[in-house]
C-alpha cells in the first residue's frame, strides 16, 4: 500500500491552569494555562487505499481519525489514515488531542493546504467536542500544534505566549522532572462535565479553586522565564491541592501513594496530569530525589522517559519534512 505522507504531533505536560480552559468557565471568567510539549507523539500516516476511505489505529484515537477524514476529504477519497502513538493511552498527556492535530495536518498536506497552528488546534478540538461529544478544553490541542513551553490565555479567543527556554534551563528542567505512569487509564469526559456543572451551580469551593489555579499558571510562566525550577515545583505542588479539590474522582489510591512517596523523599512538588482519575503523575525535584522517588514507586508506577518537543506538529513527505503548518 503506497505511503503518501505522515504527520506527528506531541503530547504535553500540563503544569498549571488546567480546567480553566474549559467552557463555560473560560468564556465567563477567562482561563490561563501553562504547559510544555514533550517528545512523545501521535503519528498519522496516509496511504493510497485503492478506492475506499479507511481508518485504523492502535488505540481509541481511531474515532478521531475517522472524524478527521470525514471533515477533510469526504467518503470519495482513496485514502487510508493509520494512527499510532508512543505513549500510554488514557495517561493524562493529551494524546487524543495530539492525534487530532496529527491527522488534520496529514490531510491538509495531502490537499496541499497550508494551515496555521491555531487552525489545527481549533479544528482538532471541534472534532472532539462537536463530532464526538467529548467535553474538554483547548490547551492540549494548542500544545500539540505549537510545541514548546506555552502560556495560553483563554476568553474571547486564545492568546498564545511562547515561553523561550534557554538550552541550559531546558536541560536542567528535564533532569528535574519525572513522569510516572500509574498504569490505570482514565476517562476524563465525565469528570470534566461534573466539575463544570458544579461551577455553573455556583459552587464556591470549585470557583475559588479554578481562580487560584489560573493565578498559579501565570506564576509558572514567570518561574520558567527566570529559570526558577524549584519555585516551579512548589507551584505545581500547590496546583495539585486545588486540582484535587475539584472532584472526588480526580485522585486515585495509586496517585495518592505516589504523592506520599514524593513528599517523603523531598520532592519540590507533584501533580496528576490532565483531568486525572488515573494516568500519569508529574514530580519535580533534584535528580537524586527523583531517583529515589522512581525507585520507591516501582511497585505502583512506571517512569516514562521523555524530552521536550520545541517544534509542535511536523509533516514528513517521502522522508523530507514538509511545510503544511504555516
Amino acid at each position: 500500500m503506497p505511503l503518501l505522507l505522515s504527520a506527528r504531533a506531541p503530547v504535553r505536560v500540563d503544569l498549571g491552569g488546567g480546567w480553566t480552559d474549559v467552557p463555560p468557565y473560560c468564556e465567563e471568567k477567562g482561563g490561563y494555562v501553562c504547559n510544555i510539549a514533550v517528545a512523545r507523539y501521535a503519528t498519522a500516516t496516509l496511504h493510497a487505499s485503492g478506492g475506499r476511505v479507511d481508518s485504523s489505529a492502535d488505540a481509541p484515537e481511531s474515532a478521531i481519525a475517522v472524524a478527521a477524514m470525514r471533515r477533510s476529504v469526504g467518503a470519495s477519497c482513496d485514502l487510508r489514515l493509520h494512527m499510532t502513538s508512543d505513549y500510554p493511552i488514557g495517561a493524562g498527556l493529551g494524546g487524543s488531542s495530539a492525534a487530532g492535530v496529527a491527522a488534520l495536518a496529514a490531510l491538509a498536506a495531502h490537499e496541499r493546504r497550508q494551515v496555521l497552528p491555531e487552525q489545527l488546534a481549533e479544528e482538532s478540538r471541534a472534532i472532539e467536542v462537536e463530532d464526538l461529544g467529548v467535553a474538554g478544553g483547548r490547551q492540549d490541542h494548542y500544545a500539540a500544534a505549537f510545541g514548546g513551553a506555552l502560556g495560553l490565555e483563554f476568553g474571547g479567543g486564545v492568546s498564545v505566549k511562547r515561553i523561550p527556554l534557554e538550552e541550559t534551563v531546558a536541560t536542567r528542567l528535564e533532569s528535574r522532572m519525572l513522569i510516572l505512569y500509574t498504569g490505570r487509564a482514565r476517562v476524563s469526559g465525565a469528570t470534566i462535565q461534573a466539575v463544570m456543572d458544579a461551577y455553573r451551580e455556583g459552587n464556591e469551593r470549585v470557583t475559588a479553586a479554578l481562580q487560584r489555579m489560573k493565578e498559579l499558571a501565570r506564576q509558572m510562566v514567570t518561574a520558567l522565564q527566570e529559570g526558577s525550577i524549584a519555585e516551579l515545583g512548589a507551584l505545581v505542588g500547590e496546583q495539585w491541592i486545588h486540582q484535587r479539590s475539584l472532584h472526588a474522582s480526580i485522585s486515585t489510591p495509586e496517585i495518592e501513594q505516589v504523592m506520599s512517596i514524593a513528599a517523603r523523599e523531598g520532592a519540590w512538588g507533584a501533580k496528576a496530569l490532565g483531568a486525572s482519575g488515573g494516568g500519569c503523575v508529574l514530580v519535580l525535584g533534584e535528580p537524586e530525589t527523583l531517583d529515589s522517588v522512581e525507585h520507591a514507586c516501582k511497585p505502583i508506577a512506571t517512569a516514562l522517559p521523555f524530552g521536550f518537543d520545541h517544534r509542535g506538529v511536523q509533516v514528513t513527505i517521502g522522508g523530507v519534512p514538509g511545510d503544511t503548518v504555516a
